[in-house]
């Protein structure tokens, strides 16, 4: 059992963007940032329900399936559930789909009223939590039935739980890329590399993949 990370960032280490708009949601920042992980066979069979086999294959695909294996739940704050979008909307679902790719119980940290769970087809499940981080770190363990805890992000996120020391290991896919704006991930985090073990990997995207083991 661990706690996992994994991010995609950019060589200036900001994972978000800045540049959307009404009528671009998503800018067009966010697909050179995350081009190499959605390209993928893995992200497209997972998250597009794509069957038809295309896709990346190489060393942008092993880190993608990783990115799936082993978990037994799940913790993302509520921008990367969407819920800072519809706040005040009680049926909103989030904007994962009808069937998010996790399959896992998902804990959303948040800070409004209270919310019933939502229980999404394929077995993933969303509940919202008012917490810190060690207190929803535990209420995913209960859950996780020995298997890993993912914290998904966003990146303001991920930082506190490094800040407390809770994560085992933290992958990283660093896009060659400049953003020059957004949050930055190794923002007040001098000295993070010193309690892990750091090893990196180059895919033929040219996304380094560096990532730390305690």
């Amino acid at each position: 059992m661990a706690v996992r990370v994994d991010l995609n960032i950019s060589l200036d280490g900001f994972a978000t963007t800045t540049d959307q708009t009404p009528d671009n949601p998503f800018g067009d920042d966010w697909p050179r940032l995350t081009g190499a992980y959605t390209a993928t066979r893995t992200f497209r069979e997972r998250v597009l329900h794509d069957t038809s086999g295309e896709g990346t294959t190489g060393v942008d695909d092993k880190y993608a399936q990783a990115y799936f294996d082993e978990l037994g739940a799940e913790i993302m704050g509520a921008g990367m559930f969407g819920l800072h979008n519809f706040p005040d909307d009680p049926d909103w679902r989030g904007w994962w789909g009808d069937e998010p790719p996790f399959r896992i119980p998902v804990f959303v940290l948040t800070h409004t009223a209270p919310r019933p769970s939502i229980e999404m087809a394929g077995g993933t499940t969303f509940h919202f939590v008012s917490a810190s981080p060690r207190e929803a770190l535990d209420r995913a363990l209960e859950v996780a039935d020995g298997k890993d805890v993912r914290v998904g992000g966003g990146a303001s996120v991920v930082r506190d739980f490094l800040a407390a020391g809770l994560v085992d290991q933290l992958h990283v896919a660093i896009a060659p890329i400049l953003l020059g704006r957004g949050i930055r991930l190794w923002d007040e985090l001098r000295g993070l590399e010193s309690g892990y073990d750091v090893v990196t990997e180059t895919a033929e995207s040219g996304t380094i993949h560096l990532t730390f083991r305690r």
